[in-house]
């Protein structure tokens, strides 16, 4: 007997996350719930590709969702509820990081960099294509990672994308076309160099 590995929730359509956010704003609290669970996953992905400390994840997507719960009853359903959280996680990003500007960094010790890539799990699968991918996007400008990650990896349109992003729509193609550009020449520099080697 085999152990199957069972398949990843399908996630719920636009429509539906946007009607659960309607219905959260309306005081269902099993429609909250329903929210937070579908998407949390792309938040916390969010979060951490817009440059955030990955140890912080976790907290900017959980203030992300205290503040749209907070403001749950201005939302209208203009825009899908994905896209109007993740334009509230931007802008929670941004204002962490206004903040960790303006305090000073302290670092037990002198080499921080290593110590944090040690504490970080080794040998799952995936693990190296992920590091690489990571690093991969923060070479590029944020404002083309976002637009990246936006489209590519989370799925959102690109009118979605440009919502979120306060641009227009050809802005947002703009950067995901140079993004891609940037991240294939950066593929091949890899490649050449592993060849080489």
């Amino acid at each position: 007997m085999t152990d199957a590995v069972p398949p990843l929730p399908r996630r719920p359509s636009d429509r539906v996350t946007t009607a659960w956010a309607l219905a959260a704003r309306g005081g269902d609290p099993h429609a909250v719930g329903r929210l937070v669970r579908a998407l949390h996953r792309d938040v916390l992905r969010y979060v951490c590709f817009l440059g955030a400390d990955p140890q912080n994840a976790d907290d900017l997507a959980q203030e992300t969702f205290l503040r749209a719960l907070d403001g749950l009853r201005r939302f209208q359903g203009r825009s899908s509820a994905r896209t109007w959280l993740l334009s509230i996680a931007r802008r929670t990003v941004i204002d962490s990081m206004r903040y960790a500007s303006s305090r000073p960094r302290v670092s037990g010790t002198p080499d921080w960099e290593t110590a944090a890539e040690r504490a970080q799990p080794h040998g799952l699968p995936g693990f190296d294509d992920g590091v690489v991918l990571g690093e991969l996007l923060n070479t590029l400008p944020d404002d083309r990672r976002e637009a990246f990650v936006l489209t590519q990896m989370l799925g959102f349109s690109y009118a979605e994308a440009a919502t979120v992003c306060a641009c227009p729509v050809g802005t947002v193609r703009s950067r995901v076309a140079r993004a891609r550009t940037s991240l294939a020449r950066a593929l091949a520099g890899a490649e050449l160099a592993a060849a080489a080697v």
